[in-house]
């Protein structure tokens, strides 16, 4: 072979091997990688169930890098992990370096975490939210990182909103258009005509249980100008404005627009409804998207569309605002973990741009800029106009209507007064007024106990 055939062969070598570094560079990146682990076991408590499990698949990929072994010791929906999380930390019993976290759950648990600060460096956390980073930083300590954001815009079914016959009876019966809705009040006249003249199953459904239940009328009673609590933590749901949501809420139940077994449903089954095209109209999380999108399972496949979340019931004031209950799930490091410094390498790997542009592709809503960037891009190439109206529309959530639930570490102990009477006043068991009064009368004697009232 010449010199100058050598030559070329070189330069031809060195431009393909700068073009598939640059190739390389251009696609999502992992991170966490770079520590030899051969010999550790990294051991997660997670959630599990629908659309979040899919993450775990990549766990692989650091597992052959780094010479370490994941276990996955407990695989929970949000409510059953939040339990064990509880009780492992009263226990001294988190022998796990990676735990599930969410924003509205984490201040309960602070005294139990590790401040994620001495593990993740400022260029490392540069690209996260920093709105999502301020809800997850409690005195100054960031306890979270998070994995994605969640908020909710009102699904809807086109097919029912498209029908010139059902929009001809609806102004016949109402005497207003049928557009799709804006207020609470729409959403309930709407829902009820849908299922009182034989078009849908069932006009709405909402997860019963749980914080999930206590979630949604939170959102409900924000929407509608109302509070939890005001500025010094007394109740304040059990005022005209919160008896207005349960009453909608208990009159649903009994006129069917909402399922009979709506006080035992969690998100999958209210997805699963959706899914299976028996609901008019709801408020839903961005993550069920590519599920409900998928032929092969969902019968609403190709017939929903997304719109922004609704104004509250109107009680005659002026501070009605869009519904946006808010938050992120997350990872976070217990402080009696045996491996805290490969759980954080763990952390960096599921939260990085890679793994979290793959579960944005399932519908999930980033908290990455660069992942942002990825996925919008990718929209614009589709051939389903959804795909770049949901993202332009969640980017309008975010940054407008997202409103966290107060972030104290009574949350939960406060949703587990408020939900059962909830559920009561729901089921007919009892008044909306009397409901409501009693979960006020605890929830006062639940935050004088944890020292919020002056003695």
């Amino acid at each position: 072979m010449t010199r100058k055939v050598l030559f070329l062969t070189a330069i031809l070598s060195l431009f393909l091997a700068v073009g598939l570094v640059t190739a390389q560079d251009d696609e999502p990146q992992y991170a966490g990688l770079d520590m030899d682990l051969s010999g550790v076991t990294i051991r997660m408590a997670t959630i599990g169930g629908g659309q979040y499990e899919a993450m775990y698949d990549s766990i692989s990929v650091f597992e052959e890098a780094t010479g370490a072994t994941v276990e996955i010791v407990a695989l929970l929906d949000g409510f059953a992990i939040d339990q064990k999380l509880k009780v492992d930390f009263a226990t001294g019993a988190a022998d796990y370096d990676v735990a599930w976290d969410h924003t509205s759950f984490v201040a309960q648990y602070t005294d139990f975490l590790l401040p994620l600060q001495d593990f993740f460096s400022e260029e490392e956390l540069s690209q996260f939210s920093p709105a999502i980073l301020d809800a997850a930083t409690i005195d100054g300590n960031l306890y979270l990182i998070p994995r994605h954001a969640d908020i909710s815009p009102i699904h809807y079914r086109t097919d029912l909103y498209e029908d010139a016959d059902i929009a001809a009876a609806y102004l016949e019966a109402t005497g207003e258009e049928l557009t799709v809705p804006t207020t609470l009040n729409q959403i309930d006249m709407q829902a009820r005509f849908f299922v009182e003249n034989g078009h849908s199953t069932y006009g709405y459904t909402i997860a019963g249980k749980e914080e999930a239940l206590t979630g949604r009328f939170y959102e409900m009673l924000f929407a509608s100008g109302g509070a939890l609590f005001d500025e010094n933590f007394e109740p304040t749901f059990n005022n005209e404005t919160g008896v207005a949501v349960a009453e909608l809420l208990t009159g649903w139940y009994n006129d069917g627009i909402i399922p009979s077994d709506t006080t035992s449903l969690l998100w999958d089954g209210v997805a699963q409804n959706f899914c299976n095209n028996d609901v008019a109209i709801k408020l839903e999380w961005y993550g069920w998207y590519s599920y409900f999108q998928d032929a092969e399972s969902c019968a609403v496949s190709g017939n929903f569309g997304l719109a922004r979340g609704f104004t509250g019931l109107s009680m005659g004031g002026d501070d009605v605002r869009p519904s946006g209950w808010a938050g992120a799930h997350a990872f976070s490091i217990p402080a009696t973990a045996p491996n805290p410094e490969a759980g954080a390498a763990l952390i960096k790997f599921l939260t990085s741009e890679r793994v979290a542009y793959e579960e944005a592709q399932l519908g999930f809503l980033p908290v990455r800029d660069d992942v942002w960037d990825r996925i919008i891009a990718d929209a614009s190439d589709s051939e389903v106009a959804l795909d770049i109206a949901r993202l332009e529309l969640a980017r309008v959530q975010v940054s407008e209507d997202f409103k966290t639930p107060p972030l104290i570490a009574e949350w939960i102990p406060f949703s587990n007064i408020f939900y059962p009477q909830l559920q009561a006043i729901i089921l007919g068991d009892v008044s909306a007024q009397d409901g409501l009064n009693a979960a006020a009368e605890e929830t006062r004697q639940l935050m004088a106990d944890a020292g919020y009232y002056d003695s």
